[in-house]
């Protein structure tokens, strides 16, 4: 008997981008509304993901993925902070351990 993988926990949060916005691999800075998808991966990793609010197209927010230390959620909600702040808001450091 083979056991199941669990699914990838992820979060999902609409935000609004601060001045300078949200920079991404693909396309460099995004502003305005935004969605922001943050996605544990394994290897104790996860991976940021924004949008425009609504589109259908993701881009990579600078400096994913990162390493979380047991406390992806943590991570979330310090990318949220980022991007909100704005100035070109990559992915955040850190994790609790």
């Amino acid at each position: 008997m083979t056991g199941a993988a669990a699914a990838p926990r992820e979060w999902e949060d609409d935000v609004q981008a601060g001045p300078g916005g949200a920079m991404t691999d693909e396309v460099g800075v995004i502003t305005g509304p935004l969605t922001l998808r943050t996605v544990e991966q394994e290897g104790d990793s996860v991976r940021f993901d924004v949008q425009y609010k609504d589109a259908d197209e993701w881009y990579t927010l600078t400096g994913s993925p990162r390493p979380h230390h047991g406390d992806p959620d943590s991570l979330h909600r310090a990318a949220l902070a980022a991007v909100r702040t704005g100035g070109g808001a990559q992915a955040p450091e850190g994790g609790g351990a």
